[in-house]
C-alpha cells in the first residue's frame, strides 16, 4: 500500500444557508481544495460524495454526487455516493484514502456536504431521526439528546464527574469557535450560562448541543510525489480506520475505543502520542467520554483534564481548536472533512489566532455517526502526521 497525503482542504463556514442548494455549497471547498493542492483537476481519478440527509430535506436522492459535480463542472469520471450518518464525510476520506494507496488512482477528491435547514425544523429533525434503528429505538421515541444524556448520566454517576466540568468542555469549545472564522457560533460562554441555559435532556443543556447547520468541506488527497511538490507542509494520512457497532457486551469497550485501538495498532502510535485532536462533541460534555476511550487519560479522569484546562488551545492536549460541533456547527456530511481541515491546519501553521505553538506533528480525528442497538453506529478515526 501507498502513503497517501492531504493536498488541498477547505471549507466553507457553518451556518444557516436557506437560499443555497447543496450544489452551490459544495462548489467553493471543491475549487479551493484544487486550487491549493497545484493539480490538474483532470488528473482527478476518482470522486467520492459524502451526504446524510440531502435525500429527505431537498428531495434529492441517488445521484447527489453526479449533481454536485456536474455544477463544479467535474465529470467522466466515476463518482460515488456515500451516505454514512454523521460519518458520511468522514467515510468519503477513508475510501479516497483507500483508493490513492491502493494504487487504483493518484489523485483522489472527498467531499462532504449538508443542508438541514429548510424552514421546517421539524422536517429537519424527523431526518435526523433516521439515524437510528427506527424499529428498535424509532419506535420508542428517543432522540439522539435523550440517548447522549443517558451515556453522560452513567459516566456521572460511576466517576464522579460535576456538572460544572461538563459545562467546561462547553466554554471551551465556544473559545475555540470565537476564535475561528470557520465557526457558526463566534461568542464566548461561561459555566453560568451553560448550566442556566434551556434544559434539553438532563444533564444535557442547550449550550452543550450542537446546532443544525449548512456546510460542504472537501479533500484532495494524492501522493507522496505530489505532497513534496507544494510548498506547504506535507501531511500524511497514516491510517484511516472505519468501524460499525458491535457486541462488546455490557463491560466491553466501546466503538470509538475499539476503532481508536485498531488506527494506534495500525501506525504503532500511542494515545500520549496525539498532539491535537478533533472529535465527535454532538454535545459537548461527550469529549469527557472521548479523553478516556481513546486513551488520552484514564477512566474517571476526564472531569479533572478538563477543569486544568489541559485541552484548551494552549494546553498540553488541545481538543477541538476549532470550536468542535458545539460551537462550529454540525453539518452532518461535511463535519468528518471539516475535523480533518482543521487538524491540517494547525499542522500546516494556518490556524490563525487558535494556532498551536510548536505546530503538531501527530493529530487524531474521531468521528462518528447513528445509534444502533444502544451504540453508535459508526465511527471513523484518522491519524495524521506532519514531519519537516
Amino acid at each position: 500500500m501507498r502513503d497517501t497525503y492531504v493536498l488541498g482542504i477547505s471549507m466553507t463556514r457553518f451556518g444557516k444557508y436557506i437560499e443555497k442548494s447543496l450544489q452551490e455549497l459544495a462548489y467553493g471547498p471543491i475549487w479551493e481544495a484544487i486550487g491549493e493542492s497545484e493539480v490538474d483537476p483532470h488528473d482527478i481519478g476518482i470522486i467520492f460524495a459524502g451526504n446524510a440527509y440531502g435525500g429527505l430535506i431537498t428531495g434529492q436522492e441517488s445521484v447527489r454526487g453526479q449533481v454536485i459535480m456536474r455544477e463544479a463542472g467535474i465529470g467522466d469520471i466515476p463518482i460515488i455516493n456515500v451516505e454514512n450518518a454523521c460519518a458520511s464525510g468522514s467515510t468519503a476520506l477513508y475510501l479516497a484514502h483507500g483508493a490513492v494507496a491502493s494504487g487504483e488512482v493518484d489523485l483522489a477528491l472527498a467531499v462532504g456536504v449538508e443542508k438541514l435547514f429548510c424552514g421546517d425544523t421539524g422536517q429537519s429533525l424527523k431526518a435526523l431521526s433516521t439515524s437510528a434503528d427506527l424499529e428498535i429505538e424509532g419506535r420508542m421515541g428517543i432522540l439522539f439528546a435523550g440517548i447522549y444524556a443517558m451515556r453522560v448520566r452513567a459516566h456521572m454517576e460511576q466517576y464522579g464527574i460535576t456538572r460544572e466540568q461538563l459545562a467546561l468542555t462547553s466554554v471551551k469549545n465556544h473559545d475555540h469557535g470565537a476564535l475561528n472564522p470557520h465557526a457558526q457560533y463566534r461568542e464566548r460562554t461561561t459555566v453560568d450560562e451553560v448550566l442556566n441555559s434551556r434544559m434539553i435532556a438532563d444533564p444535557i443543556t442547550l449550550l452543550m448541543t450542537c446546532p443544525l447547520g449548512d456546510g460542504a468541506a472537501a479533500a484532495l488527497i494524492g501522493t507522496k510525489e505530489m505532497a513534496l511538490r507544494m510548498e506547504k507542509r506535507p501531511v500524511k494520512i497514516r491510517a484511516s480506520v472505519l468501524g460499525s457497532f458491535g457486541f462488546p457486551g455490557k463491560d466491553g469497550p466501546s466503538i470509538a475505543a475499539r476503532v481508536a485501538k485498531r488506527a494506534y495498532k495500525e501506525t504503532n502510535i500511542e494515545p500520549k502520542d496525539v498532539q491535537v485532536a478533533e472529535l465527535h462533541d454532538a454535545v459537548s460534555p461527550v469529549e469527557l467520554y472521548l479523553y478516556e476511550e481513546l486513551g488520552f487519560c484514564g477512566p474517571g479522569e476526564s472531569g479533572r483534564m478538563i477543569q486544568e484546562r489541559k485541552t484548551w488551545y494552549d494546553g498540553p492536549l488541545p481538543v477541538n481548536t476549532s470550536g468542535g460541533l458545539t460551537a462550529k456547527g454540525h453539518p452532518a456530511g461535511a463535519t468528518g472533512l471539516a475535523q480533518v481541515a482543521e487538524i491540517v491546519w494547525q499542522m500546516r501553521g494556518e490556524a490563525g489566532e487558535r494556532q498551536m505553538s510548536p505546530l503538531p506533528h501527530i493529530g487524531l480525528v474521531e468521528n462518528g455517526g447513528g445509534n444502533v442497538g444502544g451504540e453508535t453506529a459508526v465511527v471513523a478515526v484518522h491519524i495524521l502526521e506532519a514531519r519537516e
